[in-house]
């Protein structure tokens, strides 16, 4: 008895539901899977538990992290992911097989050849689509490379395993030299880069050392390696980054390049010692990811002619703002190289350096030789600069120091941590700038966040539920009302949602855009900020000039199908 069968029984779904389902996967050529799921009319695991039932297959539930990866080498990824199936455990001769559709024949056949041809003896269980793509992902990193490096190592290591005690300085540094060691970094390294990860982190857990990607902004485990290499491989990354390698008490940085798929990539390095050893954090600094025009940032309408018209303002400030990992040093580079002329000279002083840009002289602080954000500045000054760009004002005299820079004359581009642009004049007046110096220097405050963006080859158009249609439409009555012209709204209104598929890693996302507000200095505003400061006025005046929301401006990007609603509300602060 076919699925939707099953769920007709069960009364889950009428007759005409039913029929409705099965052309649909006649007509489509979809899994009945695929389709019941695509409709939510179950979710997962009762449709599986369901399937389990029909077919007398035990459906099992996996923790994907216990899998060990020698095991998911039994199967070549190609087959895996072509029959579906997938190894979960192996015991002698007896290989235990994960399988979505096993009743497909096929599938059934493919697996009778590969245990024929490696000699082993196999039980079938049902896993879900679910299960499945987290095997994949998993499958797709190491590919079999990390594993047959820790084959060549164990040999280097038996006496520290015998002994249970840590490798000696020597002893450590002549292991890190050995090959398996350099190849299981370099396979990590050259994965991540592939992934479009931003950071790698080497963990020392309990009983294991984890290696986890950052990719879109989320952390997911790629890796996991012998708690007793996990020096060793802190190590090599020592090497790498010219760091002390006996010193692990106290936190060090550092910074390497390397060419990966014909790209020079630079790679800065902090290691930080903890109660189980100590952890290294990697981040990628790959020039075609993080260096961007300023038009492929995300900025569109109004926001992006603000920030356009400012860029060709002679002198000024203009301050980026928001929390950690928000995109602020890529808008930052983005309008440096927009800047980046002959006919002018540029000076940065950054925490750190990240990207290197031809033609322009950048500066990386050194507060343990007392030269800070402060004391740089007062020297940029004297070096005859046109553009100023100071990484972070964090402190009254860095922001007296910016504020004077821009009344002799120049552009200062900087970074606050507020929550909105709002938040920018009342910061700056909290560390110590006269209300009266605030609107004859400030061009612009952008405030912003990174989404995700949705894999334009596998999402998924949906009725939004009603809850999410009526909030959309609030965001949308509040808009400025030059804003209003701009929008357009699908009908029927419709958005899109993540689905997963083989480019996008079965995530469902793939990349990520800005989403943003922008402020403008003008005469009301001025009026505002010397005569009756508050944030409640400013928010009236923005609204006047036709700054939008970050929530607003997602809003859009979910209309347009660039984003998901649910990366809106995840990210986006309410107003």
């Amino acid at each position: 008895m076919s699925l939707v069968q099953q769920l007709l029984k069960k009364g889950v779904i009428d007759k005409e539901k039913a029929t409705s389902l099965e052309f649909e996967v006649k007509s489509s050529g979809k899994k009945e899977e695929e389709v019941i799921l695509d409709e939510k009319i179950v979710n997962e695991k009762f449709l599986f538990d369901l399937k389990s039932e029909n077919l007398k297959i035990p459906l099992k539930e996996i923790d994907v992290e216990e899998i060990p990866l020698a095991v998911l080498e039994l199967i070549p990824e190609e087959s895996a992911r072509y029959y579906m199936m997938i190894p979960l455990a192996r015991t002698d001769n007896f290989l235990e097989v994960g399988m979505v559709y096993p009743e497909d024949l096929a599938s059934q056949e493919a697996l009778k050849f590969l245990a024929r041809q490696s000699k082993f003896s196999y039980k079938v269980f049902l896993i879900t689509l679910t299960t499945l793509e987290k095997l994949w992902r998993k499958y797709r990193t190491l590919k079999g490379e990390v594993t047959k490096a820790l084959e060549e190592l164990k040999t280097e290591l038996e006496v520290e395993k015998i002994t249970g005690e840590p490798m000696k300085l020597a002893e450590l540094e002549r292991v890190v030299e050995e090959a398996p060691i350099t190849k299981i970094v370099a396979v990590m390294i050259k994965h991540a880069v592939d992934e479009k990860a931003s950071d790698i982190h080497i963990e020392p857990l309990r009983e294991k050392s984890r290696i986890r990607f950052r990719v879109d902004g989320i952390l997911h485990s790629s890796l996991f390696l012998p708690l007793r290499i996990h020096p060793s491989v802190v190590a090599r990354v020592k090497i790498l980054s010219d760091m002390r390698l006996d010193e692990m008490r106290v936190p060090q940085d550092g910074r390497f390049s390397t060419k990966i798929g014909g790209k020079n990539i630079d790679f800065r390095v902090s290691t930080y010692p903890t109660t189980l050893g100590e952890k290294v954090a990697i981040r990628i600094l790959d020039p075609s990811e993080g260096l961007k025009d300023v038009e492929k940032l995300g900025l569109v309408g109004r926001n992006l002619k603000v920030v356009q018209e400012a860029l060709t303002k002679t002198y000024g400030l203009i301050f980026i703002t928001g929390p950690t990992g928000c995109g602020k040093t890529t808008t930052l580079y983005a309008m440096l190289s927009k800047l980046n002329k002959e006919a002018v000279n540029i000076l940065t002083i950054e925490d750190p350096v990240e990207y290197f840009l031809e033609g322009v002289n950048q500066s990386q602080i050194r507060p343990d030789i007392g030269y800070d954000f402060a004391s740089g500045m007062r020297h940029m000054v004297r070096q005859d600069p046109d553009i100023i760009m100071v990484g972070e004002v964090r402190d009254p005299d860095t922001a007296a120091l910016a504020i004077h820079a821009t009344l002799t004359g120049h552009v200062v581009l900087s970074t606050l941590h507020t929550t909105n642009a709002i938040g920018v004049i009342p910061r700056l007046i909290e560390m110590g700038v006269a209300p009266y110096l605030i609107p004859p220097t400030i061009n612009i405050a952008l405030a912003q966040r990174l989404v995700r963006l949705l894999c334009v080859e596998c999402k998924k158009k949906v009725s939004p539920r009603k809850e999410i249609k009526d909030m959309i439409f609030k965001e949308i009555d509040s808009l400025p009302p030059v804003s209003k012209k701009n929008i357009s709204i699908p009908k029927p209104f419709v958005i899109y949602e993540a689905k997963g598929c083989k480019k996008c890693n079965n995530q469902g996302f793939s990349g990520r855009i800005g989403i943003f507000e922008v402020l403008n200095m003008t005469d009301e505003l001025a009026d505002i900020v010397i005569k009756e400061l508050s944030e409640a006025k400013i928010r009236v005046e923005a609204h006047r000039q036709g700054m939008i929301s970050m929530k607003q401006d997602g809003i859009f990007k979910v209309l347009n199908g660039i984003t998901s609603i649910e990366e809106i509300l995840r990210v986006a602060e309410e107003k």
